[in-house]
């Protein structure tokens, strides 16, 4: 039986002790080495062979090799690891640092308790950085820390150790600065990453070493050792004495929290249903008994098996043959095989109990984020909140029309698999649209559609998602009759106050007003809205609220699903472009409608209220938002000229500079329309001698010179006649 069987053996048994699992996540800015740190993990638990680990990256950085060479996917993987004689199940998954897969983060961080952070000693704190950590304190998620890449310090920096023990005081005053920000009131202070206490490891990934003050305590290493080593060029003796996967693994046992543990703080922020019920119960305790509560986090797709969905067990068991409903979806799933995750393989178990990472096949009707339970009417999981949403789309056509109907099956799996990617059609003209995160984003889905799925694609040049919103109130309440002419509705429009747009974006308010009353209308009277219209809020679509202040007017409850619907359609395509609508609160204020049910059906409600909103939107002063990038370029000072000019050329506005030594750090916004093709042009004015970065920042105010021509162009492209409609035109 070989290490690689008897791990096996050993997870299988271990999956029962609650308290000796461990769930974590890697996360890091791009190449700061997460993926080669798993790789060693893995290896350094006998899952891999120790050869290959963290060589199997050698190749990335080539320019064209790059989009392969960077983790897109999260990849998930268990390990057996002995801590002071105990062993204990490692649930490990492995998150990607480039901004435009942050939903992938996101979804990982659902499913795990800790997250291991990693800094890279050279390039130190970066923006992703920021981002990561952020995103793993929302979902109260515990990290630990490893600086990596101090074998760079020594040999190409060629740094004294005082100087590396300044830097590694500098990361570590940073990350904690970033923690005690960001962490969850009741962790504030408490979660913080200490060196004496064997929070936070050194060492290097690449050549499998790492070191922390428990395990010099062990073994007598001391730091003055680790610096003689690399200096000597020796560091394969210093991966033996000091083996990275036993110092990072001690660190995660010893820190971090088991499933039983962490679900009784982390239940009550990621679920909003009742905390008395049995499901309710079963999770916070992480009862095998309880009944099944699934989180799905990751869908993949394998070319044998169909699609295996990847996701934390939080209650009760999964099992082979049983009947699972998916949260909002009408029919049962039978779940056909259940696996762990173990290395790169994947092991059939009968079940998988309460505080595992599990790997299903069978759950059809699943994407990532779905719920999975065996209780009728469970309240899924909160919605999660994405760091960025779709902001750059390409039109996408199968290149032989024979193709067409396998083109809509994998858009259909990609969507599915990736879901911050987004597949629309559009009905004028039959193209199916891909939106993305950024442009590498959809880059790599079209290589992926075009050599793992086979399908030849031809895309359009990338366009950006605008947002329609208002800037002023709507000066007097807009009328829209129904075609009978018998009902009649008046709206107002106004803007949405930020605080309240914010809120809706981190999910702080329920967007459910039928079940969630009383919570909405206390949130937003809080944020400050008045208490009438707080109370009024009957539906909330995307980042805009529908409220409801008439006074006694007689029929309308029965009618509120309708303008609901009419309101519902507006958002999803707003009067100026058809583009989605942000930021806007609509208000019904008064309604005239016939006694007799019959002349006031979907036929003449939809339509008088569309009409009403897009005219109230029209006479508002109507605002087109585009979407923005935050810029972090890293360059020496004598190229500051030409990367300034760049970005001149670009709209951006530079917000700070930083210079050290004779490097400058720029910290600029630009929007993300001016930015298709910054990549060649940034490397062409700097020579090639350049770092840089993005990250996306929400939607701002397109200035109002642009704001004709853009729209112009939208509309065309979409078949519509140039100018948008007068608010006249939804009078009649």
């Amino acid at each position: 039986m070989g290490r690689k069987e008897e791990n096996i053996a050993k997870a299988k048994k271990l999956m029962f002790k609650i308290d000796n699992i461990r769930n974590i996540g890697i996360a890091a800015h791009i190449d700061h080495g997460k993926t080669t740190l798993s790789d060693n993990l893995l290896a350094g638990c006998g899952m891999m062979s120790e050869e290959l680990a963290g060589k199997q990256l050698v190749l990335d950085y080539d320019e064209q090799e790059q989009a392969r060479g960077i983790t897109i996917q999260t990849a998930a993987a268990s390990m057996v690891h002995t801590f002071e004689g105990e062993e204990y199940l490692i649930n490990l998954l492995d998150t990607p640092g480039h901004v435009d897969f942050g939903g992938d983060v996101t979804r990982a961080m659902r499913a795990v308790d800790g997250c291991i952070i990693v800094v890279c000693a050279v390039e130190g704190v970066m923006p992703q950085t920021e981002t990561v950590i952020r995103q793993a304190l929302r979902e109260k998620v515990k990290p630990v820390l490893f600086i990596n890449k101090v074998d760079r310090l020594i040999n190409e920096l060629k740094v004294t150790p005082e100087e590396m023990q300044q830097r590694f005081i500098k990361i570590i005053t940073e990350v904690n600065r970033l923690i005690n920000k960001m962490a969850p009131e009741e962790f504030k202070g408490k979660w913080t990453v200490k060196v004496e206490d064997g929070s936070v490891a050194f060492g290097s990934a690449y050549y499998n070493w790492a070191i922390s003050v428990p395990y010099m305590k062990k073994t007598g290493i001391t730091f003055k050792d680790i610096y003689e080593y690399c200096n000597k060029g020796d560091q394969k003796t210093l991966a033996k004495k000091a083996p990275i996967h036993e110092i990072i693994l001690d660190m995660v046992v010893d820190h971090l929290p088991s499933p039983k543990e962490a679900q009784k703080y982390r239940i009550p922020h990621i679920w909003r249903g009742d905390l008395e019920s049995s499901i309710g119960k079963g999770m916070i305790n992480c009862d095998p008994d309880a009944p099944l509560s699934f989180m799905v986090t990751k869908i993949i797709i394998d070319p044998h098996a169909g699609e295996v969905a990847v996701g934390r067990v939080f209650s009760g068991k999964i099992e082979k043959g049983q009947e699972v409903t998916v949260v909002g979806m009408p029919k049962k799933n039978r779940v056909q095989q259940v696996s762990l995750m173990v290395g790169a393989d994947r092991i059939p178990v009968d079940f998988v109990t309460a505080g595992n990472v599990a790997a299903v096949i069978g759950i059809r009707d699943a994407i990532a984020g779905s719920t999975v339970t065996t209780v009728e009417g469970m309240e899924p999981f909160e919605r999660m909140v994405h760091v960025s949403e779709p902001v750059v789309t390409v039109a996408v056509e199968a290149k032989h029309p024979r193709d067409l109907p396998k083109l809509v099956e994998v858009l259909r799996n990609i969507s599915k698999a990736d879901p911050s990617i987004e597949v629309t059609i559009n009905q004028e003209t039959g193209e199916h649209l891909m939106s993305g995160m950024g442009e590498l984003h959809l880059e790599v889905t079209e290589y992926k559609i075009k050599n793992e799925y086979g399908v030849d694609i031809v895309t359009s040049e990338p366009i950006v998602v605008y947002r329609e919103s208002v800037a002023k109130k709507t000066p007097r309440p807009f009328e829209g009759k129904s075609p009978n002419r018998h009902n009649r509705f008046y709206f107002v429009v106004e803007p949405l106050p930020d605080s309240i747009v914010k809120a809706l974006y981190n999910n702080e308010i329920p967007t459910d007003p039928k079940k969630h009353r009383k919570e909405i209308a206390s949130k937003l009277q809080q944020l400050g809205m008045d208490k009438e219209e707080a109370k009024g809020v009957f539906k909330i679509t995307g980042l805009n609220i529908l409220t409801d202040v008439t006074k006694g007017i007689q029929h309308l409850f029965e009618t509120r699903e309708l303008i609901a619907e009419g309101f519902d359609e507006v958002m999803k395509k707003g009067p100026i472009a058809n583009e989605p609508c942000q930021g806007v609160l609509v208000k019904l204020v008064d309604a005239k409608l016939h006694e007799d049910a019959i002349h006031r059906g979907p036929a003449q409600v939809i339509p008088a209220v569309k009409k009403a909103i897009n005219g109230a939107m029209m006479s508002s002063d109507p605002i087109l938002l585009e979407p923005m990038q935050k810029v972090f370029i890293s360059i020496p000072q004598d190229v500051l000229g030409n990367v300034s000019r760049e970005l001149n050329q670009r709209r951006a506005v530079i917000l700070d500079m930083k210079t050290e030594g004779d490097m400058v750090t720029v910290e600029a916004k630009a929007p993300v329309a001016e930015m298709f093709g910054f990549a060649s042009a940034i490397r062409s004015a700097t020579g090639g001698r350049v770092l840089w970065s993005t990250e996306n920042t929400g939607f701002e105010p397109l200035p109002r010179e642009l704001q004709r021509e853009v729209i112009k162009r939208i509309r065309e492209r979409k078949g519509l006649s140039p100018e948008p409609y007068p608010p006249e035109y939804y009078m009649d």
